[in-house]
């Protein structure tokens, strides 16, 4: 998961067989993206997304980006993921870690139809609160 930015394939295309071969259906990473981060924020001890620095310079000009800190990897129907949080401290990293996965996996496979593959998270920092 070394890219620069948050996919390897700007989109992928799935096949929707149930109404029969009307078209088809693109979804682009930064949905898969959005889709992980969302989920992966709704964790009890998430204090926040981690990102790049370059993330935080697009979020400190007005350009909220909610898929900081997701790095997206679409090959063929399969993704995989990379998601830096930072925690709250006092919260077990291996539990928060493993409910970010479970998580980011059941609604990015729900929504979207795709198989996650992986999960990967990353601990990019950790939030005291006075």
């Amino acid at each position: 998961m070394a890219s620069k930015d948050n996919t390897k394939a700007t989109d992928v295309t799935i096949s929707i067989d149930e109404y029969g071969d009307v078209g088809e259906v693109k979804i682009a990473s930064d949905v898969v993206a959005t889709i992980a981060a969302l989920a992966a924020a709704e964790v009890d001890g998430v204090y926040s997304m981690g990102g790049t620095l370059s993330d935080d310079i697009v979020a400190m000009f007005g350009g909220k980006k909610i898929q900081k800190g997701v790095k997206v990897v679409l090959e063929n129907t399969k993704v995989k993921l990379g998601i830096s949080i930072a925690i709250m401290y006092g919260k077990s990293i291996p539990k928060v870690s493993k409910e970010v996965q479970q998580r980011a996996k059941t609604q990015v496979e729900s929504m979207t139809g795709l198989e996650v593959e992986k999960v990967d998270v990353k601990i990019t920092g950790i939030k005291y609160e006075d």
